[in-house]
């Protein structure tokens, strides 16, 4: 028999549930996962959605399919996902979130988050799915059905909380630019940001799931009019969020794109520079992150793809008696395991804040005395994706390996992952050096490798 470890999920992906409206995602759909979280997670469940158009009718069916397995519902209303995690952290029994985060407005999703506000995990994940397609679930009768209870305001209890995590006013004086394009961060963000000192602008910040502004995956070209007005402004800097602001990503006061990496070792060099310890990240993040936090003595720990096994690698060292000062990924999803284990773009808004504050020089400085890092990235679409990955161990296994997702080469002066979607048939493959010569032929030995299979 198949352990369940060894089993694969068919309808979670890195980050829940996700597909196209109408397609994959339907009310019917909703339900029953509703109805399978009710059955494994009794109680009371908080639930939320972000901005799009079809969250209604999909949240209306989650909560239909939790109330009948018996739970009561805590309406939240639309918020980002980070906000639910902090409202259902030890207070009730589970979340769930109507969400396709970064994905574009066609698309809808469900995040399941457990008691200790981190996303289920693959075990639980599998779980929902066999009682899904077994249609197993603890229906209640009429008079054990659960209740409604209505508490959209339960969203200032997350501000709060990430407010108290800075000093107080230490943004006084400061103007930033906010871009939630159109997301759930419109309730969040600029409260937070204006709580801690900060002269706040904002240009879409105001819920509209056809999201006519720019796509919910912030990008250099969709943040072309943040860029405009941080610059038009004097601002320190400009922060976007994606749909439910789990990340969020910069503009510098140049009016220029951060690129995620960097962001990410400006303020893990910050953290490791106030307190040592591990930091946690995928194998697919820079080694730029390496190399900043090394220098104040700290750490890094790699895990597989995915906020959520960043997030539990981050317990699990803990727990064991490990300092873990920070974690995330390089992609604006970062984690401070002060405030709570998930990606939170509304604190790394009030980090980048701090930072600045801190350090006094301009966002735009700090980037460029960052050392020179170059990410070479090729996704292909291959059905050859086990093959591949032969190759490559065969290929190169006079190099350092690493397999905890995909394959990652590690050398002195560069690295390199070739590593296959868990959702699609894709390989994905990331070269990174400080030369960008050593990065070039690096990338070109393991296309020559592959190439007969891609």
């Amino acid at each position: 028999m198949m352990h369940m470890s060894e089993k694969k999920k068919q309808l979670f992906g890195t980050n829940g549930v996700r597909g196209i409206v109408g397609e994959l995602i339907t009310p019917e759909l909703v339900m029953k996962i509703g109805m399978a979280v009710g059955s494994m997670r009794p109680g009371t469940i908080a639930v939320g959605m972000d901005t799009r158009t079809s969250g209604p009718a999909l949240i209306n069916a989650m909560k239909a399919g939790l109330m009948a397995t018996g739970c009561d519902v805590i309406e939240c209303g639309i918020l980002p996902t980070p906000a639910l995690q902090y409202i259902v952290m030890d207070r009730y029994d589970a979340g769930v979130v109507i969400t396709a985060s970064h994905n574009p407005g066609a698309y809808n999703g469900v995040k399941v988050i457990e008691k200790d506000g981190t996303e289920m995990d693959d075990e639980a994940s599998i779980e929902i799915e066999e009682r899904v397609f077994s249609y197993n679930f603890d229906l209640k009768e009429w008079k054990d059905v659960g209740v409604l209870i209505p508490e959209a305001d339960l969203v200032t209890r997350y501000i709060k909380g990430v407010i108290k995590k800075v000093p107080e006013n230490i943004g006084q004086g400061m103007k930033v630019v906010i871009d939630p394009g159109c997301g759930a961060a419109f309730r969040t963000t600029a409260e937070i940001l204006k709580g801690i000192g900060c002269d706040v602008f904002t240009i879409n910040a105001y819920a509209d799931g056809n999201f006519p502004a720019r796509d919910p995956e912030p990008s250099v070209e969709g943040l072309a009019p943040l860029a405009e007005l941080v610059v038009s402004t004097g601002a320190a800097f400009g922060v976007a969020h994606d749909g439910d602001a789990d990340r969020a990503v910069f503009i510098d006061d140049k009016g220029r794109f951060v690129e995620e990496n960097k962001e990410f070792a400006l303020i893990a060099e910050y953290v490791c520079s106030q307190k040592k310890g591990i930091l946690v990240t995928p194998v697919s993040t820079s080694r730029l992150i390496e190399t900043v936090v090394s220098a104040h003595g700290c750490t890094v720990d790699y895990t597989a793809v995915g906020s959520i096994y960043v997030a539990r690698r981050m317990r699990e060292l803990i727990a064991a008696g490990n300092s873990v000062v920070f974690g995330g990924e390089g992609n604006g999803g970062l984690i401070y395991p002060d405030h709570q284990f998930c990606r939170d773009g509304g604190m790394t808004a009030a980090m980048m804040v701090l930072l600045l504050a801190s350090k006094k020089p301009s966002l735009s400085s700090l980037v460029d005395a960052l050392p020179p890092s170059v990410m070479l990235k090729h996704k292909f679409k291959t059905g050859n994706a086990e093959k591949i990955l032969v190759v490559v161990k065969k290929t190169f296994n006079a190099d350092s390996l690493n397999t905890i997702d995909g394959i990652r080469i590690d050398r002195k002066n560069a690295w390199a992952l070739i590593r296959p979607s868990g959702t699609e048939p894709l390989v994905r493959l990331y070269v990174e050096s400080s030369d960008e010569t050593i990065a070039k032929g690096f990338e070109q030995e393991i296309l020559s490798c592959i190439s007969d299979l891609i």
